[in-house]
C-alpha cells in the first residue's frame, strides 16, 4: 500500500499544478481540501484503500478517490502525470519554496520568465523581484533564504560554495597539532564549474593522534587513508593523511588529476614518484601542468601553444567590464562601483546597465541612458576614473538589438546577451546570435550559452558557429565569472582560442561584493590555458579603446 504522505504529498502537488494551470477553483480545492482531510485522519488508510471505503469519508469524492486508488495500486497517477506535462519543465520545484504561493508563481512565470530554482535565486540576486507588485525587498530576502535551505539537498555544489566549505575545514585542520602541512585537491583544485566532493591531502606526523585529534573537534569515519569528515555540508568530505613529503607529492598529484588525465598521462604510483610534483611530472617525461588544466581534453589541443600553463591572474586586470547599478537592477550606485574598482585597482571600468527590453531589470530607455550619460561624466571627474558608457542590449528574437543602430552610437562598449525566448531551436537561436554578433556595434556577446549551473542548461545553439561568427567579426567573448553561469564553458575555450578570439572575463556584478566574482572566471579560464594577452580586462586603456574602434 502507498504511504499516507505519499498520497497527501500527490494530492497537493495535484492541487498546485491545477491552480497554476487556472482550473476551476472548487477543483482546486477540493484536492487541497482533501490532502487536508489525509492529514486530520484518524483511521487506517490502508484498509481504507483495501476495502475501497474512502467513500465514507467526509471531503474525499468520487474524483479523489479514482486518483488514490490508482497510485495506490500502481504507485502512479494518470491525472498527476498529464498536469505535469501541461506545465514548463521545472516549475514544480518552486513549490518548494516556502514563503511563496501558487499565485506568485505564477507571476514570476509570467513576468520574468521563471520556471526553476536556480532562475528564481538569479533573479533575487539581481533585485528583479522586488520590482514585482505584491513582493517587494522582504519577501526577496526570504525567498533567497528559502533557497539556501533547499541547496543541501543538491548533489553538486557551485564552485564558490565549495570553496567555502574548503576554508571552514581548512580553518579547523589548522588547530590540529599533527597536521605540519594540508592542501586541497580534486574537483575544486582543478576548479571545476561544479563540485561534487571536497578532497583534502595532510602530512602529518602520526595518523592515529590525527583522528584522536579530529575526533575531538567533528565527527570523522573511514580507514587511515580515507578519513571522512562528517560536516554539515551538501557534499562530502574526505581527508587523506600521509606521513612523508614523498606521500604528499603523490597522494595531491593522484586526486587532482582526473582519473582520464592519469590514464592518458601513463601514471604508475610504482614508478612515478618524487619529492614534488614537478618530479612526478619529469618521471613521466611531461612539462608541468598546473592543476586546473589537468583534465582528459588538455590532451585533444592540437596546437601546442594552446598546452602552454596559463599565467593568468586577477593582479593583471585592468579594466572592470560589465557591470550594473541602482540605475537598472544593482545593488549599489555607479560611484560606489567604480569606488570599489579603484580600491582593487582596475584602471577603467565599463558600466553594462540593462537595457530597454529589460523591463524586468529596470532596463533603460533612450531618455535615461542620456541621462546616465551625464552621471557618467560626474562620477568619473569625481573619481578620476575613467568610464566608458557601455550597455548589456537584448538580442530579440530575431537577431537585432534592442536600440535602433543610430541609438546605439550613443555607447562606447556594448555587449550583447539573450535573455529571453530560450526554447528556440538550434538553427533559429544560432542565426539569431550571430546577427546579433555580426551587428558592427557589438563589442562583446554576453554569456554564450544562457546556462545557469545546476538548475538551467544551456540553450540549443551550435558554439562553433558563434565562435566562428566572433572571430571574424572582432566580436570578444564573455567569460561570466558569476559562479551561478561562468559561461562560456571551459571546454569551449580551447576552440575559441584556436579561431583566435578574444575574450573579457567579467563578474556581471549587481554590488560591490559581486565584482570580487572575477576571480571564478579566471580559475575556469585558466582551465583552457587563456592567456593575459588574450583577454581584453588586461589591456591597458590605449589598446582597449582600440578594440572598441574595430
Amino acid at each position: 500500500m502507498a504511504d499516507k504522505k505519499e498520497i497527501i504529498k500527490l494530492l497537493s502537488s495535484m492541487a498546485n499544478l491545477m491552480e497554476f494551470n487556472g482550473e476551476n477553483k472548487f477543483k482546486v480545492s477540493a484536492y487541497r481540501n482533501g490532502a487536508n482531510v489525509l492529514r486530520r485522519l484518524e483511521d487506517d488508510l490502508d484498509e481504507l484503500i483495501r476495502t475501497k471505503s474512502l467513500g465514507n469519508i467526509k471531503g474525499i469524492g468520487k474524483g479523489l478517490q479514482s486518483v488514490i486508488y490508482e497510485y495506490a495500486e500502481t504507485g502512479k497517477s494518470t491525472e498527476y502525470e498529464n498536469l505535469l506535462a501541461s506545465v514548463p519543465d521545472g516549475i514544480e520545484e518552486l513549490f518548494l519554496v516556502r514563503g511563496i504561493g501558487v499565485k506568485k508563481i505564477k507571476v514570476l512565470y509570467d513576468e520574468l520568465g521563471i520556471t526553476n530554482i536556480g532562475e528564481l535565486e538569479y533573479a533575487c540576486k539581481e533585485n528583479r523581484l522586488k520590482l514585482l507588485p505584491g513582493f517587494g525587498q522582504t519577501t526577496q530576502d526570504k525567498i533567497l533564504a528559502e533557497i539556501e535551505k533547499l541547496k543541501i539537498y543538491s548533489k553538486y555544489v557551485l564552485l564558490n560554495h565549495a570553496e567555502k566549505f574548503y576554508n571552514e575545514i581548512s580553518g579547523l585542520l589548522s588547530e590540529i597539532k599533527t597536521i605540519r602541512k594540508h592542501e586541497v585537491t580534486g574537483e575544486l583544485r582543478r576548479c571545476l564549474e561544479v563540485i561534487s566532493s571536497i578532497k583534502i591531502v595532510a602530512l602529518c606526523n602520526d595518523v592515529t593522534a590525527l583522528k584522536s585529534e579530529l575526533k575531538n573537534k567533528i565527527k570523522i569515519n573511514g580507514s587511515d587513508d580515507k578519513i571522512i569528515i562528517q560536516a554539515d555540508f551538501p557534499v562530502p568530505v574526505y581527508l587523506f593523511p600521509v606521513l612523508s613529503e614523498e606521500e604528499y607529492a603523490s597522494r595531491l598529484f593522484e586526486t587532482t588529476g582526473s582519473e582520464q588525465f592519469l590514464k592518458k598521462l601513463n601514471y604508475n604510483p610504482e614508478r612515478n614518484k618524487g619529492s614534488n610534483e614537478g618530479e612526478i611530472f619529469k618521471s613521466l617525461n611531461v612539462s608541468f601542468i598546473i592543476p586546473e588544466m589537468r583534465e582528459e581534453e588538455f590532451f585533444s589541443v592540437k596546437n601546442k601553444k594552446l598546452e602552454e600553463n596559463s599565467t593568468l591572474s586577477f593582479e593583471q586586470f585592468k579594466g572592470m567590464l560589465h557591470f550594473h547599478t541602482t540605475n537598472s537592477d544593482g545593488r549599489d550606485t555607479l560611484e560606489k562601483m567604480i569606488l570599489k574598482a579603484k580600491e582593487l585597482n582596475f584602471e577603467y571600468a565599463a558600466v553594462c546597465d540593462h537595457s530597454k527590453s529589460a523591463f524586468y531589470a529596470n532596463g533603460l530607455t533612450e531618455e535615461r541612458v542620456l541621462k546616465q550619460k551625464e552621471e557618467i561624466a560626474k562620477v568619473s571627474g569625481k573619481t578620476n576614473f575613467t568610464i566608458f558608457h557601455g550597455i548589456e542590449s537584448d538580442i530579440l528574437k530575431n537577431g537585432n538589438l534592442d536600440y535602433d543602430d543610430k541609438f546605439l552610437s550613443n555607447f562606447d562598449f556594448i555587449v550583447a546577451s539573450v535573455h529571453s525566448i530560450f526554447n528556440l531551436e538550434e538553427k533559429e537561436m544560432t542565426r539569431r546570435i550571430i546577427k546579433a554578433v555580426e551587428n558592427p556595434h557589438t563589442n562583446l556577446l554576453g554569456h554564450p550559452t544562457g546556462r545557469l549551473l545546476l538548475s538551467r542548461e544551456p540553450y540549443k545553439v551550435d558554439m562553433k558557429k558563434i565562435i566562428e561568427a566572433c572571430a571574424a567579426n572582432n566580436t570578444a567573448i564573455e567569460i561570466n565569472a558569476n559562479p551561478r553561469r561562468l559561461d562560456l564553458d571551459w571546454r569551449l575555450i580551447y576552440y575559441a582560442r584556436e579561431k583566435g578570439c578574444l575574450f573579457s572575463i567579467n563578474p556581471d556584478a549587481h554590488s560591490t561584493e559581486d565584482i570580487l566574482y572575477t576571480k571564478y572566471g579566471i580559475m575556469v579560464a585558466r582551465k583552457a590555458g587563456l592567456q593575459p594577452e588574450e583577454v581584453i580586462n588586461c589591456f591597458d586603456e590605449q589598446a582597449f579603446i582600440k578594440f572598441l574602434n574595430k
